[in-house]
């Protein structure tokens, strides 16, 4: 069980409740916000925020979707790694190229301009002092300043929502492999090949 209740929808202030009616999301859908909601202000803040970053920008969906995935593994966060966005599986995201942020370096299907970005995104999860000068000339060999900040930006959000995500250990909803207390590590590629994501609407507001 969470250790935050998950506010229900119906629970949430009115005009809080008003604001989603029309995306008409599932509960997983809803995510954090089923948190938040017990701070309304920020729940809103938080949903505007993310649906800005979900809108599109500079970067590709596939690129966002990648780094999201995999700081999702440093991060252990089994709600980001069960989820796929449907906006990414049309730029060629799938359970094959998944598998492969396993090793992005070693990946046939990643471009460089992706393994830049993953390994900025490696150090912004695990390591961030560790940035330096060299780092961000290893991505502007790829990126243009703006679309530096702009990943830098939805790096930062999945780092830290990420991490408050498992502090509260929202997995209740999560396929039975995301929601082992073993505390074996968790992948979101799947040894076996098969997939068991959650596949989520291209104009979703989350993490």
């Amino acid at each position: 069980m969470a250790r935050i209740r998950l506010l229900p929808a119906e629970e949430f202030p009115e005009d809080l409740r008003a604001e989603l009616a029309a995306d008409s999301r599932t509960p997983l859908e809803l995510g954090n916000l089923r948190f938040y909601a017990h701070r309304p202000e920020l729940a809103r803040a938080y949903a505007t925020y993310m649906g800005e970053l979900r809108r599109p920008g500079l970067l590709s969906r596939r690129l966002v979707e990648l780094v999201r995935l995999r700081v999702a593994f440093h991060n252990q966060c089994r709600s980001c790694m069960a989820v796929r966005y449907a906006d990414a599986a049309d730029e060629g995201v799938d359970e094959n190229l998944v598998c492969q942020l396993a090793g992005p370096d070693e990946a046939p299907d990643l471009t460089e301009a992706e393994r830049a970005a993953l390994r900025f995104a490696d150090r912004m999860a695990t390591d961030h002092l560790s940035i330096d000068d060299a780092t961000i000339a290893d991505l502007g060999a790829h990126f243009a300043e703006a679309e530096i900040v702009e990943l830098g930006m939805n790096i930062a959000a999945f780092v830290g929502y990420g991490r408050l995500s498992m502090a509260f250990d929202m997995v209740d909803e999560l396929p039975e492999r995301f929601r082992s207390t073993s505390g074996a590590l968790v992948t979101q590629w799947n040894a076996e090949g098969e997939s068991d994501s959650i596949t989520l609407g291209a104009t979703r507001a989350q993490r």
